[in-house]
C-alpha cells in the first residue's frame, strides 16, 4: 500500500514533504487525519480544474468570435 500511496500522491502533484507526511500518517494509523488532508488536496485540484475550465471556455468564446468575424 505504501508504494501505491507514494505513486498516487506523486502523480497528483504533492510535494515530497506532503508525501512524507501522508506516509507517516498512514504508518501511524491516523487515517482520519490523512483523509482530511486528502480531501483538502481534492478541493485544491477541483479548484484548479474549474479555473482551467474557465480558461478553456474563454478560448472557445474567442475562437467563435474569430470564426464569425472572418466570414463577414
Amino acid at each position: 500500500m505504501n508504494e501505491d500511496l507514494t505513486a498516487i500522491l506523486t502523480d497528483i502533484g504533492l510535494s515530497k514533504d506532503e508525501i512524507n507526511l501522508a506516509q507517516k500518517l498512514s504508518d501511524a494509523g491516523q487515517n482520519e487525519e490523512l483523509q482530511k488532508r486528502l480531501r483538502l488536496c481534492r478541493c485544491d485540484l477541483m479548484e484548479e480544474m474549474h479555473i482551467t475550465q474557465r480558461k478553456v471556455d474563454n478560448l472557445d468564446y474567442l475562437l467563435r468570435q474569430f470564426k464569425g468575424g472572418s466570414s463577414s
